[in-house]
């Protein structure tokens, strides 16, 4: 039975529309600072007034706007994301350029974005959350699902993806809960508690219990990211949650705080602003500093060659994000309903949104992210199937490689499946060529383990690709598993 939840869609506009202008005021102040190694002590813009400077933490989230409204709520997925990032994303700068790299051999996320990139512990994935916020007001677990999706791609299941999902949860929220102590405490349930993120989060949490100052605690995280290095979540992360916290609600010095951390700037700034622009609303930003930024929104990341239907403004984008949420919503079984009254969240029941039977979704979550990176999904409207290597994907002539296959029912029927495997010449593999899936239920969740030893042959190319269909029966259309494996 679906939920019903009423939003006063002024409110919301107001606060959407905060988001994103305090999302450009932080980028644009922090721009010029970016990859400073020393604090800083700025007091405001640098930049010539009226003119954003354009950002890659912006532009990203357009290009995931446009894959949401075309690709639907439902079907939506980490593989659909890589998709758009190799038709409409231009750099090829650090993660981005890796995870683009991996993508055109054919490897799938997460294994995209954990295979030989040193970046994955960085700042790419975290920057662009606010989108699956303003999606999901109110609703982190649908914010999460797709920010984890998103990070996946050019992050694996490291830290830069921990930190998306942590901005997700926290933005998400920020929407109906202005405690911003009581938000970044929350927002900690959804990852995992022995991570780098939460580790900075709360060496910022216990210093200002402890009333250290701001700037003995900007050093703090750089001391303890020493080893991760420059440009790294974890303390780029930190300098975002000191900024809130140290600058207790008022705008200015929030961002100013994070900014004058060094390191990503325009990433800090613009995160810390989007935060604030959405527990207050645009008409409670500084006014000053709203007329200086204006309302245009200038990209540096987009290949326009395409079609692509890209909002010019804030405004602009407001009004497609207020179009989109609600059939968001109603996917996952919420029935969002704008009012003139006040919001009513009071039929949300969140324990229940994403749960899998007895599972509570953060723990979802959590399993999730401390499974094996070096795998990737396929889905069919039948069966979700989860590939897994044994380690990289890289084979030497006459080695053996065995892959697994985790199948999930996605249907209330038990299923037969027959495996065909389409080898490389000279190479063979040891498998069963049939498996069985239960019907999901409350005491068996339907999952179908698979085994495969790959026995390389002498002949190994660069990229060696294959196919693994597996057909279940009664049902027309396999699943198709691209099995890439490097020479």
């Amino acid at each position: 039975m679906a939920m019903e939840m009423k939003i006063n869609k002024e409110e919301y506009i107001n606060k959407v529309y905060g988001c994103w202008i305090g999302k450009n005021i932080g980028g644009t102040m922090g721009a010029p600072y970016e990859g400073k190694k020393e604090m800083l002590d700025i007091s405001g813009f640098s930049s010539q007034k009226g003119e954003p400077l354009p950002n890659d933490d912006l532009d990203l989230q357009l290009v995931w706007l446009q894959a949401m409204q075309e690709v639907g709520p439902k079907s939506l997925n980490a593989n659909a994301l890589a998709d758009y990032w190799l038709t409409y994303i231009t750099p090829h700068w650090a993660e981005y350029g890796i995870n683009k790299s991996n993508l055109e051999m054919g490897l799938l996320p997460p294994l995209s974005g954990q295979f030989k990139n040193i970046w994955k512990n960085s700042n790419g994935a975290w920057i662009r959350s606010e989108i699956w916020a303003c999606l999901a007001p109110g609703i982190p677990n649908i914010a999460v699902k797709y920010a984890l999706m998103d990070a996946s791609v050019d992050h694996g299941l490291a830290e830069g993806t921990n930190a998306e999902i942590f901005t997700a949860a926290l933005q998400s929220m920020a929407f109906f809960e202005s405690d911003i102590r009581k938000l970044i405490e929350k927002a900690l349930e959804f990852i995992p508690k022995d991570c780098r993120i939460a580790r900075s989060v709360k060496i910022v949490l216990d210093s200002y219990d402890k009333k250290i100052p701001w700037e003995d605690v900007r050093q703090m995280l750089v001391k303890d990211s020493e080893d991760l290095g420059w440009f790294q979540a974890p303390a780029n992360i930190g300098y975002v949650v000191l900024g809130l916290i140290y600058g207790e609600g008022d705008f200015k010095k929030s961002v100013i705080y994070s900014i004058n951390c060094g390191d990503d700037t325009d990433c800090t700034g613009a995160t810390c602003g989007a935060v604030l622009g959405i527990i207050m609303g645009a008409d409670k930003i500084p006014s000053d500093w709203k007329e200086y930024i204006g309302d245009r929104i200038i990209t540096m990341c987009i290949n326009g060659s395409y079609s692509f239907l890209m909002p010019k403004s804030c405004t602009e984008l407001t009004e497609r994000i207020v179009t989109t949420m609600p059939p968001v919503l109603n996917a996952h079984g919420i029935f969002a309903e704008y009012t003139e009254d006040n919001s009513n969240l009071e039929n949300i029941n969140l324990d229940v949104i994403l749960k899998d039977y007895t599972t509570p979704f953060k723990d979802c979550i959590k399993t999730t992210l401390s499974q094996n990176p070096y795998s990737f999904e396929i889905s069919e409207v039948h069966t979700k199937a989860r590939i897994e290597y044994e380690g990289e994907p890289i084979v030497k002539p006459n080695s053996e490689f065995y892959i697994k296959i985790f199948l999930k029912n996605s249907r209330r029927q038990s299923f037969h499946y027959e495996f065909n495997v389409f080898l490389p010449e000279g190479w063979t593999a040891e498998y069963n060529h049939t498996g069985y899936i239960y019907e999901r239920t409350q005491l068996d969740k339907g999952i179908c383990e698979w085994q495969m030893k790959i026995n390389v042959g002498e002949n190994v190319c660069a990229i060696n690709k294959f196919p693994i269909m597996i057909s279940p029966k009664g049902h027309a259309v396999p699943v198709m598993v691209p099995i890439v494996l490097l020479g």
